[in-house]
């Protein structure tokens, strides 16, 4: 049997470079500011990626799609358009760093979603590791401690919709090639967005235009280096790397946003990770089929 020769400097540097595209794409949302509203922001960034997907359009015309097929994708369409205007809209609510933590908790709700709806079983120290989870986003949010922003609440309906759409995505991965799953994403949040883009329609300014593209320019590279990062070298050597997103998103926030660290954030974040990873590392050990999708796999 083939087996891959495994390059692990090579894949850590790999996620290193996908940490700082999906900061960048985080930042540049929060750049862009509020006159557009989030469901347009959303929709005009789906919109202009679809160019990065014209190679695979061939290969996605000859694909041949039951009605299921089109049934979970327009769901899975639905649903991650959702979270993509929350995400959207709390990127203008609370800091980057705040959004970044909290979109670590998405491979924790997909794992509790494939416990109800794929009957997949937790062992103990997975149980461990999503409530460490979850109590590190209550360090992040301290209710109680300070009046909470909608933008935390968008974040939260943002990992479950987003951690819905990828249960979707690992039925439909079993049946057919991944260029199709994700050329028809894009597709069918597109189309999703289009009738909430409308609702409240402002026309953007070319650099704002700009700015849009860049934001699916480097979600689009993003997803490509985190592929070449799992082709180098196992998850449990990328996995860890995640937390320099983290490190990016404080020293952008601090930098460009005039938004000063947050101790709770910094800790309640690490503390995901270390559950996440831990998740990871304990999946790749037993050597099972892994359902819950390393968490760039959850990525906008």
């Amino acid at each position: 049997m083939f087996q891959a020769v495994q390059r692990p400097l090579e894949g850590i540097l790999w996620m290193v470079v996908t940490g700082v595209c999906f900061v960048m794409v985080t930042a540049l949302v929060k750049a862009l500011g509020t006159r557009i509203p989030p469901a347009e922001s959303a929709f005009l960034r789906y919109l202009l990626g679809l160019v990065f997907l014209i190679p695979v359009w061939r290969v996605l015309a000859a694909a041949r799609l039951t009605r299921r097929h089109w049934a979970l994708f327009s769901i899975r369409g639905l649903m991650h358009g959702l979270g993509v205007i929350c995400w959207f809209f709390a990127m203008t609510r609370i800091p980057i760093a705040e959004v970044t933590a909290m979109n670590y908790l998405n491979p924790v709700f997909v794992s509790l979603l494939a416990v109800a709806f794929l009957g997949e079983r937790m062992k103990a120290p997975r149980i461990l590791a999503i409530v460490a989870a979850l109590l590190g986003a209550l360090i992040i949010l301290r209710p109680g401690m300070r009046v909470l922003d909608p933008g935390h609440f968008a974040m939260m309906v943002t990992a479950l919709s987003f951690a819905g759409g990828y249960l979707l995505a690992k039925i439909l991965s079993d049946e057919l090639p991944a260029s199709v799953v994700v050329a028809m994403l894009s597709a069918t949040v597109t189309l999703a967005l289009l009738p909430f883009a409308l609702l409240n329609w402002v026309w953007p300014s070319w650099g704002e235009i700009g700015i849009l593209f860049a934001v699916a320019f480097f979600a689009t590279a993003g997803h490509y280096t985190m592929t070449r990062a799992f082709a180098a070298a196992p998850v449990t050597v990328t996995q860890p790397v995640i937390f320099l997103q983290l490190v990016w998103s404080v020293l952008i926030g601090a930098a460009f946003f005039g938004e000063p660290p947050d101790p709770f954030v910094i800790a309640g974040g690490t503390l995901i990770v270390a559950a996440v990873v831990f998740m990871t590392w304990r999946e790749a050990r037993a050597n099972r089929r892994r359902i819950t999708p390393a968490f760039h796999a959850t990525k906008h």
